[in-house]
This record gives C-alpha cells, structure tokens and sequence, in this order.
C-alpha cells in the first residue's frame, strides 16, 4: 500500500506547493526548459506502454492541422516518476499521470509549479481505464491549454523585445497593432495593406494586415473572406516569377471557426497558400474581425514559407503574433 499512498501524497504536495506558493515565488523560480512544441509525459513505465500510453498518443499526436506536410501537433517523450528531478521539472510542458486505487478521477491544471512560463496538466485515476478515459474526454481541453501555453510565451517573448516603432505605424493606420517581435520590419505598406516579414535564408514569417469597408455581416462567410483575400493577395503579394501571385490553394477546403480570445472576438480561417504561375506555398491563419469605430474589416495572417522544415512551430510563432492583437 506505501507504494500506492506515497506518490499520491508526494503529487498532492507539489500541486498544492504551486498553488499555495505561487505569491512567494513569483519571480524567484528558474526558466523553462525544453523545446517549443514538446510535452513532457511523467508516467511509469506500464502506464506508457498501456492504454494509457495510446490514449496520450491519440490526444497529443494527432495530425496539426493545415500543414503541406504531415505533422504531429507535438513531440512526446516519457520521463518516469522516479527520474522526474532536477531538469525535468523544469520543462515547459508537463503532462503528469498517476494512477492508483486511492485516487479519484480528476484533471487538474497548474502554472508555474517549478519553472516559470510552465504549465503542467494532471490527470490522476483509480485505474488505466479511467485515466485513459479522462484523456481522451479531455482532449480538447488538454490540447487548448498547452496551445494557449505556447502562444502566451510567443507573446511574452515579443513584449520583452518589441518593434516599437512598427507597431505604431500599424496603430496608426489600422487603429490597433499585434505585438511584432524587434525581427519584423516592413516589407510593404499601401493605404489599406500592409505586409510585415522576418525573413532569414530559408524561411519567411509574414504577416498581412488589411482592411475594407464593413457593409453586412455577409462579408465574414467562407466563401466571401476567401474572395477577398485572393483579390487583395492578387494586388499586393508577388511571386518570384513575372505574372504569378499568392492564392488560397483552390483544392483543399479551409478551416473557419468563430473564436474569442482574450475578450476579442473574430472569424478564423486556416488552410494552405500556393503562388499562381509559380511552385511556392505554405500554410496560413487568417483572422478578421470589425475595426473598433465598427466602419472596417480588419484581416490580419499570419503566414510561412520554409520549404526545407517543417511548419508547425513556424506557424505557432506568427498565430501568436496575430492573436496578440491590441
């Protein structure tokens, strides 16, 4: 039984230390560490290799969506119990599983436990079955809470080393500004367009901005946010070649949700980019939403172009960088 009880008891008191705590440490606790887009599994051995273990690939694994490659939404490993010291309590991303009769089902979420920006995800259960169960009930909400733990650090990290004076021309001209990291400097700006980029030899991160008369609640359809953004991608975005430009790729049927965050409430749109006449693409997120003095449409994209990586962690950058919004 000491076996079963001591864990319980020991995850119980770390779980309370970072609740109870959280006033005395502020700003005393060391950094994350870790990569960007990878969660650390604490877990046994048999729980890892169990229905456990499969409901944790399910949930964590699944396809990211609207990439031209095929990627996992994040990278897993498995640390066990007895191994998680020192280091890995530090890691960015924790998902802790313990499962013993003791236990009642529960999922519970903590920031800040050992390191600072952290997130750790708890799931504790009586059994596998019910900890399996537990995952995969919950795995929006597990999914949610560390993609919304990555964008806040992109965020984070842009505030600490803003562009000050790019965010002020984009103020000035569009009435609000995300928070541009000091990399991105202007590549294009029109009366009602502008183009934001940070680019090194391979890759470019992007991000639009542009606007047009609000006439009717019509305007944030699918179909009518693709037409405009292909119309206004025609007229400002280029490609290499004479003649060709950025479209929304044709074939692929684009992802559209009504999202609010932070208070701020838009229309989203993710799918794929090509360049007409030309063999350029990548992946997109668009997001539009009525200008504060309710006479515009704002759009603002992100978008990647690394045809020798994968995107995934590109992309989660520049979704930050339009989320931030403000």
């Amino acid at each position: 039984m000491k076996k079963y009880i001591l864990p319980v008891l020991l995850a119980g008191l770390m779980l309370l230390s970072g609740a109870c705590e959280k006033e005395k440490t502020k700003g005393l606790l060391p950094s994350i560490s870790g990569k960007a887009g990878e969660v650390e599994i604490v877990s046994s051995k048999a729980l890892w290799e169990s229905e456990v273990g499969n409901a944790i690939r399910t949930v964590l694994q699944a396809e990211y969506p609207f990439t031209p490659q095929k990627e996992n939404k994040y990278r897993i490993y498995n640390v066990p119990p007895e191994g998680f010291v020192n280091v890995f309590r530090f890691h960015r991303n924790i998902l802790y599983v313990h499962v013993a009769d003791t236990c009642t089902k529960k999922l519970v979420v903590n920031k800040n436990v050992w390191a600072e920006p952290q997130t750790m995800i708890s799931v504790f259960a009586p059994d596998e079955a019910s900890a399996a169960e537990i995952i995969l009930s919950h795995d929006e909400k597990i999914c949610e809470t560390f993609e919304d733990a990555e964008r806040e650090r992109v965020i984070i990290n842009a505030k600490s080393f803003p562009n000050e004076g790019l965010a002020t021309i984009v103020r000035n001209q569009f009435g609000g500004s995300p928070w541009f990291p000091s990399s991105y400097t202007m590549k294009k700006q029109t009366d009602n367009f502008a183009w934001i980029s940070y680019e090194t030899t391979y890759t470019t991160q992007g991000v639009f901005i542009y606007r047009f008369p609000y006439t009717g609640e019509n305007q944030f359809t699918l179909e009518a946010l693709v037409a405009k953004r292909n119309e206004v991608m025609k007229e400002n975005v280029p490609g290499s070649l004479e003649g060709s430009y950025m479209i929304t790729n044709p074939v692929i049927q684009p992802g559209y949700w009504q999202k609010t965050y932070r208070g701020r409430t838009f229309t989203e749109i993710r799918s794929l980019w090509e360049t007409q006449n030309d063999y350029m693409g990548g992946p997109f997120i668009s997001d539009a939403f009525r200008s504060s003095d309710g006479k515009d449409v704002i759009v603002i994209e992100g978008f990647v172009y690394a045809p020798k990586y994968d995107k995934r962690d590109y992309l989660r950058q520049v979704e930050a960088i339009i989320y931030s919004w403000h």
